[in-house]
Parts: structure tokens; sequence; C-alpha cells
């Protein structure tokens, strides 16, 4: 593959707007359909803003029916803000595009990012991103309580109706570190199209994870979100983490081995 180079637009003050980006990325994937330029990552702040990918549900939005940006990766809702790093790697991969594959290459960088900071992280089976795991769930054992918030028992999972948007802190995604829950470190969501890779990831580096409880983040009610900052405890800045996603984001796409999906195909019965 081609060598990747990063471009970076604008942090803090200086953060790009979504629209702006998105339209950038538009412009930046063209151009390396039509092999102008190499591999690119636009790395970047937004401003506060909720983006919806075509999965997400209507009982998944803000309530108060605050505006969410329709996009065209795949995934749920989210939110981006002032506090997290956004990558859009815009990138040509081989036909037939291995879709998971590309997911999986940007989770190892971010996992190798939070491993250097210290942080372990993991994946869950089923749920794209990158994970800090909470305590095992006890059947018929009331969870521990740490931080002043704890469930006696969690109707998260069996009612239907129930929305945590609705009932209070101990519910509240941004204080799922506090209940030892799975807690999402760095939510992925991107779009290939004409072979080239659009959209990527946000990694919480100190965001304010509040943001993220007026909506079913990612549309995943029994977990929450956290950030460096949350789970070190001090401090963490955008400039620290910048060239530590840089490097390993550049080890891990560079060097992958890209190959084509590998189509089974069906084996036919013999005749009698």
């Amino acid at each position: 593959m081609s060598e990747l180079r990063f471009v970076r637009l604008g942090f803090g003050e200086e953060a790009v707007d979504y629209q702006v980006a998105w339209d950038k990325q538009r412009e930046v994937h063209a151009a390396r359909f039509a092999d102008e330029i190499d591999d690119t990552c636009l790395l970047l702040e937004h401003p506060p803003v909720y983006t919806a990918g075509r999965r997400t549900a209507e009982n998944e939005r803000p309530l108060d029916g605050t505006p969410v940006v329709d996009v065209d990766r795949g995934g749920k809702i989210t939110w981006h803000g002032p506090g997290q790093l956004v990558g859009y790697p815009i990138m040509k991969l081989p036909r037939p595009v291995d879709v998971v594959a590309h997911v999986r290459r940007l989770e190892e960088a971010l996992i190798l990012t939070a491993a250097e900071f210290g942080v372990e992280t993991s994946r869950v089976e089923g749920r794209s991103g990158v994970w800090v795991l909470g305590e095992p769930r006890q059947a018929e054992e009331r969870r521990p309580s740490f931080g002043g918030l704890s469930l006696d028992f969690d109707p998260r999972l069996n009612d239907e109706e129930f929305d945590p948007r609705l009932n209070g802190p101990e519910y509240a995604p941004s204080n799922a570190g506090q209940r030892r829950e799975d807690r999402k470190l760095a939510a992925i969501g991107i779009r290939v199209a004409k072979g080239v890779t659009m959209h990527g990831f946000a990694l919480n580096v100190n965001p304010d994870n509040a943001w993220f409880d007026r909506i079913i983040p990612c549309g995943i009610r029994d977990a929450g979100v956290t950030s460096l900052a949350n789970e070190l405890g001090r401090d963490v800045t955008i400039e620290e983490v910048l060239p530590v996603v840089e490097k390993h984001l550049r080890a891990v796409l560079e060097q992958a081995e890209l190959k084509p999906r590998e189509i089974e195909r069906p084996v036919e019965a013999a005749s009698a």
C-alpha cells in the first residue's frame, strides 16, 4: 500500500465544523480514487455535534430535539467535540473490499495507543470500537458500589421500554466507570465507496463525556463511555496523543498485508 500521510486540519480554537470536514473528506476521497494522492488520514477536533449513522433508530436521538447530522457512514449515533481526537483515514483497499479487516486495523492502532498511555483496552465481540472492560456481571448479585453509584438490578437488560436518559446519573453512559461497566474509549464508523474508505475513528482523550448522556451512544444501553483522562485520573491533552496515534496508525496501516477477502465457494454435492 502507499505511504500514509497525515493532515492536521484543526484543533482547539481552530476545531473544524463537521460539514466542512465532511466536504474535505469527499475532496480527498475523490483525489485518492483517482490516484492523485497517497492514502491520507485527516486528524482534527470538531465543535460539539451529534452525528447519526445509517442504522440509528429514532429513539436513540436526543430527547430535547437537539440537532443531529445524519451521515453516510455505518454505525449509529455518537457525539464529537472538544477533547476528542477524530481521525478520517482515506485509503484505497483491494477488491473485494474487506471492511471488517479495515475496522480491526483501526482498533489495533488505537489499542496500542491506549497501552502506551498505560490504559489496557480490548475489543468486545459484536461491538466495534475500543473498550475498557468492566467487571463481569454476577447473576443475582448486586454490582459493587463505587463512587456512590450502584444498581440493585439493571432494567436496561430486560425492559425494552426503559430509557436510561430519563432515570438519573446511575444509568448515565458517562458514569459507566463508576459502575465498573464496560465503557467505550474509541468509536469507529466507516464507509467504503469505490474501494476507498471514508470516516473513521473518534478517540476520547479528555472530553466532557456528559454530552453522551443525551443520546444512546452507538445504540448501546448496557455500557457507557470513558476517556484517557478518566481512566488515568489526570489531564491528558490532544497534543500529547497526536504523535502517538500517528505512530501506531502508520505502523499498523502501512505494514498491513492487504489481501482481497477470500470468498468461499459452495461445494457441489456429488451426484448419486
